[in-house]
């Protein structure tokens, strides 16, 4: 039979594990383009388990098809207690014959997330 040490650590232990789990690849929920003077703004909605400095959503990237990077946008600090949250990117320049790109997105212990979120831009 297990003592209550036995069992609490038991328990502390699977609280850390799940803990850790929820601060996996950062997720793009939804992402929108407007075409505006100066280039396009991209606005971005990321869900990610922020833990704080040492895990957490720092990039998304708007790519061509063909994988030419057309914007970055650095995400400055963790968003621990604001999920999820959105950001955006003004004065990105898509060439002509563009009509879809992809956003990538990144946190700063796994890298990019295996997920790509396409928008086409109805030009």
């Amino acid at each position: 039979m297990l003592g209550i040490r036995a069992i609490c650590a038991a328990g502390i232990i699977s609280v850390l594990v799940s803990g850790a789990s929820l601060a996996g690849d950062v997720e793009i929920v939804d992402a929108t383009a407007k075409e505006r003077a100066g280039g396009w703004t991209f606005s971005v909605t990321l869900k990610h388990g922020d833990t704080g400095w040492d895990h957490y959503a720092d990039l998304w990237e708007v790519y061509t098809p063909d994988g030419d990077l057309l914007g970055r946008r650095v995400l400055a600090h963790p968003h621990v207690n604001e999920q999820p949250f959105t950001r955006s990117l003004s004065g990105v320049q898509i060439p002509d014959g563009v009509t879809t790109v992809i956003i990538r997105a990144r946190d700063s212990v796994h890298g990019v997330s295996p997920q790509e979120f396409e928008i086409d831009l109805n030009r």
